[in-house]
C-alpha cells in the first residue's frame, strides 16, 4: 500500500516494528525510494578483455577438433603409431621444460623432477600393458554406438570443463575425454595404435591445460597468439578431412570469441538491479566475541 492510500494521521510514521503507529502494517511514506540503489557492484566488462578470456574456450573446441583429426589420420592409415608416440613425446618434453621455466621461483611446489618422471614411466608402462585389453574393450559393441558415445562424452568434457580455472582439469571433463578417446582407440587397427592414441589423449586433455593455464598466469602477452596458434591449427588439421566440420568449426570459434563478448557487453548496458530497504538486512557488526 503506497504513501496516498491512507491519510497521514497527525504522528509521524516510522520504519520501526516495536512500536504501534496508526498506519497499516503494509504502509509506507513517500521517503521509501529514498535509499533505493541502483547497478551496485555491478561489473563492467571491456569487450577485447572478453574477448581474450573467451580465446580459452576457442582453443578448447579446436583441442578437441585436433585429437579427433589425430585420430582419423590413424584410422586410415595415414599415420603411423610410431610417428605420433614420438610427435608426442617429443611435444610431452618442450612442454615440460617450457612449464618449469614459467614456474615463478617463490612458488612453493613438493614435486620434484624424479616424482614428475615416475608418474610418467608409471602412466605409459600402465597404458602399454593395458592396450591390448583396451583394444578389445569394445568389441561386442556396434561402430555407430561407439561413435555416438564419444560424441556425447567430449561434448560433455567441453561442457563440464573448468575454464575459469583450467588447471587442473575437472576430474568429469578429463573422465569424460579419457573416456571419449579409449572408445575411439578400440577401434584403430592394433593395440600400438591404442597406446599412442591415448598418450596423446593425456597430451592434450590432462597435461596442455596445466601448461595453458601457466602461460595464462606468468605470461599473458603470449596467450592470446597461443589461442589462436591452436585454433588455426585444429581448424587447418579438421579442414583436411572435412572441410564442412572446419567451416562449422570456424563459425563455432568466430561466434565464442567475437559474437558472444559483444553480446555480452551490449546486455550489460541494459542491466537493471535495485537495492534498498526491501532486501534482506545485512549485519555489518562484528559479531565474533558471542562465538567465544
Amino acid at each position: 500500500m503506497g504513501p496516498d492510500s491512507v491519510q497521514s494521521p497527525a504522528a509521524p510514521w516510522r520504519k520501526v516494528l516495536w512500536e504501534r503507529q496508526p498506519y497499516p502494517d503494509n504502509y509506507v511514506d513517500r521517503r521509501f525510494l529514498e535509499e533505493l540503489r541502483r547497478n551496485e557492484g555491478i561489473r563492467q566488462y571491456r569487450y577485447w578483455a572478453v574477448v581474450r578470456e573467451a580465446g580459452l574456450v576457442a582453443q578448447q573446441l579446436s583441442c578437441v577438433a585436433i585429437f579427433i583429426t589425430l585420430w582419423l589420420y590413424m584410422e586410415q592409415g595415414l599415420l603411423s603409431p610410431e610417428i605420433l608416440l614420438g610427435s608426442s613425446l617429443a611435444s610431452a618434453l618442450l612442454g615440460y621444460g617450457l612449464y618449469q621455466v614459467l614456474t615463478p621461483p617463490t612458488e612453493c611446489n613438493t614435486r620434484t623432477r624424479l616424482t614428475d618422471l615416475q608418474s610418467a614411466i608409471n602412466f605409459l608402462s600402465f597404458t602399454f600393458g593395458f592396450s591390448p585389453v583396451l583394444k578389445t574393450l569394445t568389441e561386442s559393441v556396434s561402430t555407430d554406438t561407439v561413435y555416438a558415445m564419444s560424441a556425447v562424452m567430449l561434448l560433455a568434457h567441453l561442457v563440464s570443463f573448468p575454464y575459469a580455472h583450467p588447471s587442473p582439469p575437472g576430474s568429469l571433463s578429463l573422465n569424460a575425454a579419457l573416456f571419449a578417446s579409449v572408445c575411439l582407440a578400440s577401434r584403430l587397427p592394433g593395440a600400438l595404435h591404442t597406446f599412442a592414441m591415448l598418450s596423446c589423449a593425456l597430451l592434450v586433455f590432462a597435461l596442455w591445460p596445466c601448461l595453458l593455464r601457466r602461460i595464462r598466469d606468468n605470461a599473458p602477452s603470449h596467450f592470446t597468439a597461443v589461442c589462436a596458434g591452436v585454433s588455426a591449427a585444429g581448424t587447418g588439421g579438421l579442414a583436411s578431412q572435412s572441410p564442412g566440420g572446419a567451416l562449422l568449426l570456424s563459425l563455432a570459434v568466430l561466434s565464442v570469441t567475437l559474437l558472444c563478448p559483444a553480446l555480452l557487453v551490449w546486455l550489460q548496458r541494459h542491466k537493471d538491479n535495485i537495492q534498498g530497504p526491501w532486501d534482506e538486512a545485512e549485519i555489518r557488526e562484528d559479531l565474533s566475541h558471542f562465538l567465544r
